[in-house]
């Protein structure tokens, strides 16, 4: 009998450290946007992805970030880079922050969808977790236009169950002093505010990895 309870006690207590150990692996973080995300205009470091990796250290979570964002990408430019980098860097998490270029240049909203639908599939394909930033088109682009790409947004977070940070420029977009001199690109004194808005939703996706 003792000799079975040592035995069990060996099993429970090699079970607890491969758990503890899975729990506590490293895992990498993909972040996939344009311009809002690849530290246009402000000094390296200082962007809210340089940010979130700092806060992740903070909270004690071990993740790595691999920052794949390019100034001026569209969601079609995404949807092409995509494979490739899931093959190179094999994220646990895609943090997919893209779609204001295409409002930008009044792409055709089904469009943009398309392809975020896309991307969200090759990653899930992948067995990685998918977090969508979503974003408004300036009210001069219409009502009608403005409402559907916003809308469009948690329309695919909903149907493909990825988690949504539903306005990454919230309490910076009204702020002037928070922008450029293009008045389309934030400054660094922003940067922290949008890591706030999107810190919430992420810190839960990546827990549950």
């Amino acid at each position: 009998m003792l000799a079975v309870l040592k035995k069990l006690t060996v099993v429970a207590i090699l079970t607890l450290a491969a758990s503890s150990s899975a729990y506590s692996a490293p895992k990498t973080v993909l972040v996939v946007g344009d311009s809002l995300s690849a530290e246009y205009g402000i000094t390296r470091g200082a962007g809210w992805v340089a940010l979130l990796e700092q806060k992740m250290k903070a909270e004690k979570i071990q993740a790595s970030v691999v920052n794949a964002s390019i100034s001026g990408e569209t969601t079609i430019g995404g949807r092409t880079r995509l494979p490739a980098l899931l093959d190179q860097h094999r994220p646990d998490v895609v943090v997919i922050e893209l779609g204001a270029n295409d409002g930008l240049r009044g792409l055709p909203v089904a469009s943009a969808e398309g392809n975020l639908r896309a991307m969200i599939d090759m990653a899930h394909k992948k067995k990685a977790k998918v977090m969508l930033v979503g974003m408004r088109m300036p009210p001069n682009y219409g009502r009608a236009y403005t409402e559907s790409f916003f809308n469009m947004f948690k329309k695919v977070s909903n149907e493909t169950k990825s988690p949504l940070v539903p306005f990454m420029l919230e309490g910076v977009a009204d702020k002037p002093a928070l922008f450029q001199q293009d008045r389309l690109h934030p400054t660094a004194a922003a940067h922290p505010i949008i890591l706030n808005n999107i810190w919430p939703q992420f810190a839960t996706l990546v827990k549950k990895q």
